[in-house]
């Protein structure tokens, strides 16, 4: 299985490419962050968050997606720039015809570390272990993306093992 797993900004998409053959096997293949400038109008930025995640489905060809889902924030501001470019990004996939999966933060970092209070760092530090990278990812966002995407390899593993014991 290939996954793309997207953390949305506006200023920063985190975006992580990971192939898996089991639910412990992993194999990092890309992974980075799709920035904006702040002084261009939001509807340019969404447009190359938009062609830029089209590029990168086309380039990798995955087989199913996940996003982070937007989680309540005191910056209302922040918060509505987070979720055009979610929505952008759902778009995105949708129209590549890829299967999307959504996951809260706590999901994400409980799945990953274990705890669903997890910190950055501690996030950054197990996605290296899981992926034996040499270096930390980074930035946070793409460690983050990252995550996404180990986050759904797992809660797809064990979907499918709930599939097979139901038809048998």
């Amino acid at each position: 299985m290939l996954v793309l797993g997207i953390d949305p900004g506006l200023a920063t998409t985190g975006y992580g490419i990971i192939h898996s053959s089991g639910q412990n096997e992993y194999h990092c293949l890309d992974y980075g962050v799709i920035t904006t400038a702040g002084g261009m109008p939001d509807a340019d930025r969404l447009s190359i968050l938009f062609s830029t995640l089209t590029q990168l489905i086309q380039t990798h060809q995955p087989d199913s997606s996940a996003v982070e889902k937007l989680f309540f924030q005191k910056n209302v501001k922040t918060a509505l720039a987070v979720g055009q470019a979610r929505g952008v990004a759902l778009l995105t996939l949708a129209q590549a015809g890829l299967p999307i999966a959504e996951y809260t933060p706590n999901e994400v970092k409980q799945t990953v570390c274990g705890y669903g209070n997890a910190d950055k760092s501690q996030v950054q530090r197990m996605v290296q272990t899981l992926l034996t990278l040499s270096d930390l990812p980074k930035p946070d966002d793409a460690a983050d993306a990252l995550a996404v995407a180990i986050c759904h390899i797992h809660h797809q593993a064990f979907h499918d093992r709930i599939q097979q014991a139901q038809t048998s």
